[in-house]
């Protein structure tokens, strides 16, 4: 009943850009931070970015910065992660995370609902 529902992943050639949406089922998000991860094969879950429940701050892990933008739509219940200039190390299933512990980011198991993820791709 209360469920994350990510969006918008495909397939995209190095240097495209795409945009995931995060949608929010059963609870409102403007009480929820809200984290990307994302997950490449053989790899273990990274964050990605997070946004504060006001939207007023946000995070990026150094592999991303300048190229991904996060924002949040609290009227929708949706936050969003633009993504630019992708590279193929960007590939994996995304996640997005929702908490309510009032912090920017926290660990994995900080977060109380997960999405059950979006593929991308970036591949030649």
């Amino acid at each position: 009943q209360l469920q994350l529902a990510e969006s918008g992943g495909g397939l995209v050639q190095p240097g495209g850009s795409l945009t995931l949406s995060c949608a929010a089922s059963g609870f409102t998000l403007n009480y929820y931070g809200i984290a990307w991860f994302r997950q490449a094969p053989g790899k273990e879950r990274a964050r990605v970015s997070c946004i504060s429940r006001s939207g007023l701050t946000t995070y990026y892990a150094d592999s991303v910065k300048g190229r991904f933008t996060i924002s949040r739509d609290n009227d929708k219940n949706t936050v969003y992660l633009q993504m630019n200039s992708l590279k193929s190390e960007d590939t994996g299933i995304y996640y997005c995370a929702a908490q309510n512990d009032r912090r920017l980011c926290t660990v994995v198991a900080g977060y109380d609902y997960w999405g059950q993820g979006t593929q991308v791709t970036v591949s030649s």
